[in-house]
């Protein structure tokens, strides 16, 4: 019999148990049909893109502002197992927050295994503080700043979400070491140390902007333990959170009820937005 190498599963059952795009069958149909709508968001009235916050050929941002003065900013990193896809894949999401007055940022940052993760937190964190230095000469950043992410990008905005507002994470990784012992790891090269470092759910501060945790109930329930456990651990620990399960949602198509500007996690947003005003 094969070995047990995670609460209960081999490795081919760890490894199903993390392959949300073989799971949801339509998934490389959503992501090239998000590419194709997101492409007129990127040449809305006066966007800017990529614009470099650093070094690597993908330290870039677009922004794309909504026209008001003052604009909270939704700030959006993309998932993929840190390994795939891009922020233009994702600029459509931007939709749902411009109908009510947000200005969006679409960050990118470098794939493994061209960085480590580290590397790529470091990058992100890096994203958000250009934000915030560079944002106010740009029009943009003059209101609060809101961190949006999916999947890997949940995650990456957890470890940023020190220098923001607050924080929207959708169907998002916390606890790394199911990612480290399955095949996820084939290009990411966790080490057992690296995954202790950057679990958020092993790196509760002692405080911290407040936090949603949103995810499906079609999802693969090792996804929703994820948020579902991290969750608990944030109020373990005091720190603000709302978890927010969405019925009838998987993995993908659960981002639609953010690119509408009626979705649930766009309404989750202006909420976001009015209780840190």
């Amino acid at each position: 019999m094969d070995p047990i190498v995670y609460r209960g599963m081999t490795r081919a059952q760890l490894d199903a148990a993390y392959n949300n795009g073989a799971a949801v069958k339509n998934s490389e149909q959503k992501l090239a049909e998000w590419t194709a709508r997101g492409a007129a968001t990127r040449v809305r009235p006066g966007a800017l893109l990529d614009l470099s916050y650093g070094p690597r050929p993908r330290n870039r941002i677009d922004i794309v502002p909504c026209g008001r003065g003052g604009a909270p900013l939704f700030a959006f990193i993309h998932g993929g197992y840190w390994q795939r896809n891009s922020k233009e894949v994702f600029a459509c999401m931007a939709e749902g927050p411009l109908a009510h007055d947000f200005d969006a940022a679409l960050i990118g940052y470098t794939l493994a295994p061209d960085a480590s993760l580290t590397e790529i937190v470091g990058e992100v964190r890096s994203a958000v503080r250009w934000l915030r230095a560079k944002g106010p000469a740009l029009g943009v950043v003059s209101g609060k700043l809101i961190l949006c992410g999916w999947s890997a990008g949940a995650h990456l905005i957890v470890m940023a979400l020190a220098d923001a507002d607050a924080g929207l994470a959708i169907s998002g990784l916390y606890d790394l070491e199911p990612c480290r012992l399955n095949y996820v790891n084939d290009k990411l090269k966790l080490t057992p140390d690296e995954q202790l470092a950057l679990s958020p759910v092993h790196l509760l501060p002692a405080a911290s902007p407040p936090l949603t945790v949103a995810f499906g109930s079609r999802e693969l329930l090792e996804m929703q333990r994820q948020s579902r456990d991290y969750a608990a651990a944030r109020r373990v620990a005091k720190l603000p959170i709302e978890e927010l399960p969405l019925a009838g949602h998987d993995h993908y198509s659960i981002l639609e009820e953010l690119a509408a500007p009626d979705g649930a996690l766009t309404q989750c947003l202006v909420k976001i937005a009015a209780d840190v005003g």
